[in-house]
């Protein structure tokens, strides 16, 4: 895997991002129920395997950047009645994540690894 190009990833801790709604055939490792939502990059995980390329025996180059995305309860299902504090922390792949704004992100600066 080295000499692979791998950008910098576009989002940073406290960066409020939604989850793209996308319906893409095949194996997708993002959950329905949080398609469309918004929450705040709570941290950076680092670069990985795409596993849903890797899913069908392909190598899941180049990697993805991984981050963990934590939502609010309350702005994820409808009605929740526990405690309002309560969150979901989510493992989520840069390329299912928009800026919340609706903007584009940044453009991406290639450095190989």
């Amino acid at each position: 895997m080295s000499g692979e190009p791998l950008t910098d990833p576009i989002f940073k801790t406290g960066d409020q991002v939604r989850i793209h709604d996308s319906n893409p055939p095949g194996h997708r490792r993002t959950p329905d129920y949080i398609k469309g939502k918004t929450g705040i990059i709570e941290r950076y995980c680092g670069a990985f395997v795409n596993p849903e390329e890797s899913a069908y025996g392909f190598d899941g180059l180049p990697m993805k950047h991984l981050y963990r995305v934590r939502f609010d309860q309350t702005h994820i299902w409808d009605n929740y009645d526990g405690n309002a504090s309560d969150t979901l922390d989510l493992e989520m792949y840069e390329h299912w994540l928009r800026p919340a704004g609706g903007g584009a992100p940044e453009p991406r600066k290639a450095i190989i690894q």
